[in-house]
C-alpha cells in the first residue's frame, strides 16, 4: 500500500481533495497571489487560522479525538 502522507516541517501531512465552485476558486487564487502564496499554501493557512480561532474560543482540541479520524 502506498503511503499518501507527505512531510511538512517534520509533520505527517494528510492529502485531501477539495471541490470548490469556479467563482470561489478564482477569488481564492487572487488572494493567494496577492499574499505570495500558492493556492495550496493559502488553503493550509486558512485551515490553521480557523483551528487557532476555534481553540481560542473553545480551548485546545484533544489530539486523542483527532487520532480516531485517521
Amino acid at each position: 500500500m502506498q503511503n499518501r502522507g507527505m512531510e511538512m516541517s517534520g509533520k505527517e501531512i494528510k492529502h485531501i481533495g477539495l471541490r470548490v465552485d469556479m467563482e470561489s476558486y478564482g477569488k481564492l487564487r487572487y488572494i493567494a497571489r496577492y499574499e505570495w502564496r500558492t493556492i495550496n499554501s493559502q488553503v493550509y493557512h486558512l485551515i490553521r487560522a480557523s483551528i487557532l480561532e476555534f481553540e481560542r474560543e473553545h480551548g485546545p482540541i484533544p489530539l486523542e479525538e483527532t487520532d480516531a479520524l485517521r
